[in-house]
């Protein structure tokens, strides 16, 4: 499978700032798009809403310049930034308030950062590479199975 440059970048980002313990939902210099971002977090002023993919003015002027960080768009990094933080349990109560989980540990950030791969391939049009089913011969649309 041939992947983009910004695909390879991001991935290796993503690992090491898991198993260095970098990886945090709750600091956006360590979030999943913080992390791509060699922990810079600029990328917070796109939005005017934690976990929104609403770009405020500042992100639709670097939208429309067709501005490009680490190879992803503003629009890009908000959706991968929301595809790890769904992934760790975050969403949206009725208030449109955040609501956070008690307890980050390294199962909920492998969920998240499980999240942001797929959310990653989808961005550049590959298969999905935590996707296992292959493996197994399953055919998720059709919940099926063959023999091999």
């Amino acid at each position: 499978m041939t992947t983009s440059i910004r695909f390879e970048n991001a991935i290796l980002k993503l690992y090491n700032a898991f198993h260095n313990g970098s990886l945090n939902p709750e600091d956006c210099k360590q979030c999943a798009v913080g992390n791509i971002l060699d922990n810079n977090e600029s990328w917070k002023y796109f939005t005017d809403k934690h976990g929104s993919l609403q770009l405020n003015y500042i992100g639709l002027v670097h939208q429309n310049l067709g501005k490009q960080f680490n190879g992803y768009s503003p629009t890009q990094l908000l959706q991968i930034e929301i595809a790890f933080l769904k992934g760790c349990g975050y969403h949206f109560t009725t208030k449109q308030r955040l609501y956070r989980p008690k307890n980050i540990n390294k199962t909920i950030l492998f969920n998240g950062l499980s999240d942001v791969v797929a959310q990653l391939c989808i961005l550049d049009g590959i298969n999905n590479i935590m996707d296992c089913s292959i493996l197994f011969n399953f055919d998720i649309a059709n919940q099926q199975h063959t023999m091999i």
